[in-house]
């Protein structure tokens, strides 16, 4: 019996339970930005995952809604395709993820996977900026009130911001 013009694969799974198994793990992908499955899987969820990267990078108001209603279950991969992938990826034209393949599993020889979307390291980078940036606006905030004046019921004193006094050592009596 030949293959020819069957499309898809049957992953083991009726219709409903695919579904859901290829929603899930695209949603991980999103979310992730790389998951170890099996070949098969990898190679089903490549196509629809490249579809909604691409709706993502569009964003029209019609791209949203279907990109949402796909992933209905989990809001928090769509935020990110949207604010993050799709930005990431606008100059690109398409081949957004990478199929790497593994050696087989141990308990069953399976073929396995490693599907990943390509350049994250540029949005990993971008939120460490962006955390570091932070982190020095908080500290450039909290070192320029060396001193403040505090008022009491009846009298003015001066408080001195701890965090420029030395702590005492042993040398120091």
């Amino acid at each position: 019996m030949h293959r020819h013009q069957y499309k898809g694969r049957k992953l083991g799974r009726e219709a409903g339970p695919r579904k859901a198994l290829l929603k899930n793990l695209i949603s991980q992908i999103i979310l992730h930005e790389k998951v170890t499955t099996t070949l098969e899987k990898a190679k089903e969820s490549r196509p629809i995952l490249e579809k909604l990267i691409t709706k993502a990078i569009r964003g029209t108001l019609s791209d949203r809604r279907n990109v949402e209603k796909f992933l209905s279950f989990n809001n928090k991969a769509a935020e990110k395709l949207f604010l993050e992938i799709g930005a990431l990826y606008k100059d690109r034209k398409g081949g957004y993820t990478r199929i790497i393949k593994l050696p087989n599993r141990a308990g069953d020889n399976a073929k396995m996977a490693v599907i990943s979307l390509l350049d994250t390291e540029k949005l990993t980078k971008k939120a460490v900026l962006e955390g570091k940036n932070k982190i020095k606006k908080d500290k450039v905030k909290s070192t320029n009130k060396i001193t403040e004046k505090v008022k009491t019921d009846k009298k003015t004193v001066k408080k001195v911001d701890t965090k420029k006094i030395k702590p005492a050592t042993k040398g120091d009596k």
